[in-house]
């Protein structure tokens, strides 16, 4: 794809956003101010992602309403809804979340959406490269997180590469990947430098395309798994390049449905989780007990993290 005709198509999609922000529509359905604010508008996301809100269902009410079975606002206060809205959380119930909804276009690097549609309590549709031509867009990490392998993690990574290390890297990345979308568009014929050829089929010549290229899709939710999601994806032990849509979508989930956003923060973001035996544990060392690990009856790694949570010396 030329740079011209890219430029092209890119200026009309604006141009098409640009119209859907401008339109509005009367509605007796609920809505959200700081939603609507942001409705279409693209969120960056890594060197060439974004996340955009496109539609969304219900607010924080609705979830009350579920929960109650009513309509009717009534002369229940807000603090009411508030209170609500822990309580469900705290004691895990999900059926009220399940009520709203939200569906988002996101763009995002195919290792991240493989690792993304692990999660398949959503509705997708993806872009489809058997009818259409992917742009020349790939992922490519920032110096600051072009990081090393753990050695103790064989999911996690240990430090940043530096250096002459770190730049064949990065040359190596740019290289390959643009090597790979040149075969791409020669296969296709879609060059006319390349001379004239018959085009192979576009289901066959994206299979030379590295997982760095950016693909999109159309992610609709519930409430509910979108928390699930977010737990999940927005910990710190989660891959940077997820965890960076995460966190963008996190401020969505918070402008959406502010009550359930506290509620979850607490109960969810910023809570921990304990087995039955580090429970039982838990309470001896409040009662006053020294308890060593040999006693404790935990693996080394759940010791270790048992000590991690409330910060004392293993």
């Amino acid at each position: 794809m030329t740079t011209t005709l890219k430029t092209e198509i890119e200026s009309s999609l604006d141009r098409d956003i640009d119209d859907l922000r401008n339109q509005s529509f009367q509605t007796r359905r609920a809505t959200v101010s700081a939603l609507e604010d942001i409705l279409y508008e693209p969120h960056s996301v890594l060197d060439h992602g974004f996340v955009r809100v496109v539609d969304y269902m219900g607010d924080d009410s609705a979830v009350v309403q579920a929960a109650r079975v009513s309509y009717g606002k009534g002369t229940k206060q807000v603090s009411e809804d508030r209170g609500l809205i822990r309580y469900l959380m705290r004691h895990w119930h999900s059926t009220p979340f399940e009520m709203c909804e939200i569906k988002l276009h996101v763009k995002l690097p195919m290792f991240v959406a493989r690792q993304w549609i692990r999660h398949r309590t959503a509705n997708v549709n993806e872009y489809s490269a058997r009818y259409s031509i992917l742009d020349k867009e790939f992922y490519v990490p920032s110096p600051d997180h072009l990081s090393a392998q753990s050695l103790s993690n064989r999911q996690g990574r240990a430090g940043n590469l530096e250096g002459e290390h770190a730049q064949k890297v990065l040359e190596m990345l740019k290289a390959d990947a643009t090597r790979s979308y040149d075969n791409y568009t020669w296969m296709l014929n879609e060059n006319e430098t390349f001379g004239d050829h018959p085009g192979l089929a576009r289901e066959l010549a994206r299979m030379n395309l590295p997982v760095n290229f950016y693909t999109q899709w159309y992610w609709k939710v519930d409430l509910h798994n979108l928390m699930h999601f977010l737990r999940l994806r927005a910990d710190p032990h989660a891959q940077y390049e997820i965890r960076a849509y995460a966190d963008v979508i996190i401020n969505i989930m918070k402008a959406w449905v502010p009550l359930t956003f506290d509620a979850f923060e607490e109960y969810r973001l910023g809570a921990v989780q304990l087995s039955a035996t580090a429970a039982k544990l838990l309470k001896r060392r409040l009662s006053g007990d020294i308890i060593t690990f040999e006693e404790s009856n935990l693996s080394k790694r759940e010791w270790i993290e048992l000590c991690a949570i409330f910060d004392v010396s293993q």
